[in-house]
């Protein structure tokens, strides 16, 4: 049974985008570093105190993706 294996992989609010658009993520932080990274889009950011950084990331196809 590999159900074990996706019991980390869950989130609280899921974003559903349509294929052929561009999604743009603003990435902040109010206490220390973070990173927020996407690996099967090729997306990593960091969230840096007193910064907004901003990712337009193109969604050419449909799936599932888990970030972290």
């Amino acid at each position: 049974d590999n159900n074990y294996m996706f019991r980390l992989l869950d989130v609280d609010n899921r974003l559903i985008s349509p294929v052929e658009n561009y999604i743009k993520f603003l990435i902040n932080s109010s206490d220390v570093i973070h990173s927020f990274t996407v690996p099967s889009l090729g997306i990593k950011v960091d969230a840096i105190p007193g910064r907004m950084n901003q990712i337009m990331v193109p969604m050419n196809r449909s799936g599932l993706y888990f970030g972290q």
